[in-house]
This record gives structure tokens, sequence and C-alpha cells, in this order.
């Protein structure tokens, strides 16, 4: 399932890069994508959301929210 991950504070390339790994660190993602400047990262998981806010937390990002993604550019 493909998801999009709402993140406060996602300053610049680095920090995005930064959650980026934390997610893909994870069994059960096989894809994260930061955008820093729209404060969004994209996942491909079967992983459940709190699973999720969990890894990008550890990151040091605060998670507003997760929802599903339906088209390309969402």
């Amino acid at each position: 399932m493909k998801k999009v991950i709402e993140v406060e504070d996602l300053c610049c390339k680095r920090c995005a890069e930064r959650a980026e790994k934390k997610l893909l660190l994870l069994d059960g993602v096989t894809g994260a994508k930061a955008n820093f400047k729209k404060n969004l990262v994209f996942v491909e998981t079967s992983l459940p959301d709190t699973v999720l806010t969990q890894a990008v937390e550890l990151a040091g990002f605060l998670v507003k929210s997760i929802r599903p993604r339906k088209g390309i550019f969402c």
C-alpha cells in the first residue's frame, strides 16, 4: 500500500534523507521518498501507521498525519 506521511519541520534535503533512511530500515517498507519543501514522505509499505509514526519520530520529526496515497502527485 502506498501512503503519504505529513511531517512537521522537514527543513532541508538532509532532514528528508534522514527520514527516508529511517523508514527504509524497516522490514516491510519497499520504498520511501521525502519532499522537504512540502513536508511529505511518500512510502510504499505493508506496515501499520503506528510503526511508521514511531520510525519517523525516532528520526526526530513529528508526524501530523498518515493517509493513503491516491494519485501520483498527492
